[in-house]
């Protein structure tokens, strides 16, 4: 079969595209990201791996001058010589700028922004003596310097740098930026682990939670408060959620007296749909109107995003905070007080609809979109699970949260 060369035409290449890879045929593409922008790119295999070559952007590469270096990179496969070889050495980028290409790369498979956020600001921040070396250059050594510094202290951040530092150089292998016959400088076996001290196991146990009948006290206590991580809290314990999933609550996920979350942001990767019971619907009228905006944060933290000029969402260590600050919140735990954590919540609604509901363990589990049973059960389940959920959501806000309920029952009441 003949191979076709020249697929795409200047109007094409200039128009509006969708995001991904457009062949123009004999290795060459033109990538085009989310964002719009645009570069070309030459795909080869060599010594069995496939190297991605940027030959340049749009703007600065037209199509015959892509062509031409795509042509001349044909020429060297085909007398068995590696292409763009004494270009790549002029071209070879310091570790910054391609490990900020990696985490745009990867960041469309980022559950949300957090976990993005989390890769630049260790590559950042912690890899920052990287940043200025070019790739090809990047040693064992200079990896340890980064590390130890951190490797006691914080075991777990230094750990996933190591990890982030590995992929960066990983792609840059892959990219032909590093010589694939050598050792990758921050890869552990054999090579980091005989130079920095064995890493402690880490012991998490489980989140402290609270017995399920001193919730109570705890949702009054945040009744008579008023800052957003308060309400946001109130939010969490009512709908039995994870932290992770209120901080990125926005509006446009309130759907009627639903809350629906995507898959995105969820830990499981599947929708979650959470009916709202009268007092999480009060909560919700207690941060404010609904904007127009649906992209607009529900629980918007008190510092903006200088890229979007949108509100971040609040910190992690919000919710843990405002419960430090509840001396009802606190334990023994292991010999010592301990404040419950606010994932310790989930345990408590968990137990309550064990020992004093007669809900069936899979609707509970249901609740807190955990995964129960295979994919056949999960679709038998799933027509009436949302409208036995509902009872269940309403039947916990009135153990936890009575006078909310009734409070709310009386505007309806009124109301009508």
């Amino acid at each position: 079969m003949v191979k076709v060369i020249g697929k795409l035409n200047p109007k094409t290449v200039a128009g509006i595209l969708p995001a991904g890879y457009h062949s123009d045929g004999g290795n060459l593409y033109l990538v085009v990201k989310k964002t719009g922008a645009k570069a070309w790119t030459f795909i080869y295999r060599w010594d069995g791996r496939e190297i991605e070559k940027g030959l340049g952007k749009l703007h600065d590469v037209s199509l015959a001058q892509a062509r031409e270096k795509a042509a001349a990179g044909r020429a060297k496969l085909a007398n068995g010589e590696k292409p763009f070889v004494v270009e790549q050495a002029q071209e070879i980028p310091t570790f910054g700028v391609f490990a900020d290409e990696v985490v745009e790369s990867l960041s469309a498979g980022f559950k949300n922004a957090k976990h993005r956020a989390q890769w630049k600001m260790t590559l950042t921040d912690y890899a920052g003596p990287l940043r200025d070396i070019r790739l090809d250059q990047v040693t064992t050594q200079d990896v340890v310097k980064v590390l130890k510094p951190i490797w006691t202290k914080i075991p777990e951040t230094a750990d996933r740098t190591r990890l982030r530092i590995e992929r960066v150089l990983d792609a840059a292998e892959a990219g032909g930026f590093r010589d694939n016959t050598k050792r990758n400088p921050a890869s552990w076996k054999g090579n980091l682990k005989h130079l920095l001290p064995a890493r402690r196991k880490l012991s998490r146990g489980h989140h402290v939670a609270m017995p399920h009948e001193k919730v109570r006290d705890v949702v009054a206590i945040l009744r008579g408060r008023s800052s957003i991580s308060v309400r946001a809290l109130e939010f969490l314990i009512l709908t039995a959620a994870r932290s992770g999933e209120v901080f990125g609550a926005t509006w446009g996920e309130i759907v009627g007296d639903v809350w629906v979350i995507p898959k995105e942001r969820m830990k499981a990767l599947r929708e979650h749909r959470v009916p709202l019971s009268r007092a999480a619907l009060d909560v919700l009228g207690r941060v404010g109107e609904r904007p127009n905006d649906p992209d607009t944060l529900i629980f918007p933290g008190g510092r903006l995003d200088s890229e979007t000029m949108r509100a971040k969402p609040l910190s992690n260590m919000a919710l843990s905070m405002v419960m430090r600050g509840m001396t009802s919140t606190h334990m023994q735990v292991g010999g010592r007080l301990r404040a419950a954590t606010p994932h310790g919540f989930r345990s408590s609604f968990r137990d309550w609809a064990g020992s004093e509901t007669e809900y069936p363990r899979e609707l509970a589990e249901d609740a807190l979109a955990h995964l129960v049973g295979n994919a056949v059960e999960r679709a038998y389940r799933r027509s009436d699970a949302l409208r036995r959920r509902r009872a269940m959501m309403e039947d916990w806000a009135h153990y936890v949260a009575p006078a909310m309920v009734d409070a709310a029952a009386w505007d309806e009441c009124v109301a009508a």
